[in-house]
């Protein structure tokens, strides 16, 4: 069975990928950011996506908005440190099988690995309760407007990148400011950053 494991901590991600090679019969392939697990992605076919949210490039939500999106025949297990109430709600809506924190047993990943490939869905029921909760205001394209100006990028910057002009990169973030009641883009992001909706 094939996993592509998309992980940006170098140790975290060595570490996930040796348990799995002593667990399974599992072929490994490892990406360290969200990018370079897209690209995987579209060259070869995988079982399975393991992966981490927060990530350079694509979060793991976006690489599994992505795969659903495609109608990939795999698997995803969203393994975080983050049990953000927004996070597990946009991993539902991707069609995620499996959603675990990084504290959680070894033993709780390989189990939910053989769940999540039978077609079930594993998610912690604290995390799923917590999900249930509240509503993500942002739409993706002021999502990705306002993260990047979380990294510092000026408008300017997030108009190249996203591709689209100036005016329209403020629109996206004054829309954010005024869904999150914010005073300005910095604080936007960080209420965004809380509830799990960046």
């Amino acid at each position: 069975m094939k996993i592509l494991l998309a992980e940006d901590q170098a140790m975290v991600r060595g570490a996930l990928a040796a348990l799995l090679s002593l667990e399974g019969d599992f072929e490994v392939i490892q990406a360290k950011d969200g990018n370079q697990a897209l690209a995987l992605l579209k060259q070869e076919s995988f079982d399975l996506l393991l992966t981490d949210i927060e990530m350079p490039g694509y979060t793991g939500l976006e690489l599994a908005a992505w795969c659903q999106t495609q109608k990939l025949p795999l698997k995803v297990i969203i393994l975080t440190t983050f049990g953000r109430a927004g996070y597990i709600k946009r991993a539902i809506e991707a069609g995620v099988g499996g959603f675990l924190l990084k504290d959680a047993p070894s033993e709780s990943l390989i189990d939910a690995i053989a769940h999540v490939l039978k077609g079930k869905r594993i998610i912690d029921p604290e995390l799923a309760i917590m999900a249930v909760g509240e509503c993500d205001p942002l739409n993706d394209k002021e999502r990705r407007a306002l993260r990047l100006a979380s990294e510092g990028r000026s408008t300017a910057e997030i108009a190249e990148s996203l591709f689209i002009a100036e005016g329209t990169v403020r629109n996206y973030l004054s829309e954010a400011i005024a869904k999150l009641h914010a005073s300005n883009r910095i604080d936007a992001a960080r209420i965004a950053q809380q509830k799990g909706w960046l």
